[in-house]
C-alpha cells in the first residue's frame, strides 16, 4: 500500500508541476507511443517526493529524454524511485 501511495504522491507532483521541467512525467497510456530509452533509478535519504521528482527530471534531462513514467517507487529508510525514459 505504501508504494502505491508513493507512486500517486509523485504522480500527482508531476501533474502540478510539469511545465518547470524539461522532462514531462507521462503515464502507461501516454507512453504506449513513444520509444524506451531505458530506465534511471535515484535514491536519497531523508527526501521528500518533489525532491525524488525533481532528481527524476534532471536524470532524464542527461539522459536526452523529452518523457518518463515512474515504473516504481518506495519508501523506509531511503526514497527510491525508478523511471523508464522516452524520446
Amino acid at each position: 500500500m505504501k508504494i502505491k501511495s508513493t507512486v500517486a504522491t509523485l504522480s500527482l507532483l508531476s501533474v502540478l508541476s510539469f511545465g518547470a521541467f524539461a522532462a514531462t512525467s507521462i503515464d502507461a497510456q501516454q507512453a504506449q507511443n513513444r520509444q524506451s530509452l531505458g530506465t534511471v533509478s535515484i535514491g536519497a535519504v531523508a527526501s521528500s517526493p518533489m525532491d525524488m521528482h525533481e532528481a527524476l527530471d534532471k536524470k532524464a534531462a542527461e539522459q536526452g529524454a523529452s518523457a518518463y513514467r515512474i515504473i516504481e517507487a518506495r519508501t523506509g529508510d531511503e526514497w527510491h524511485a525508478t523511471a523508464e525514459l522516452y524520446k
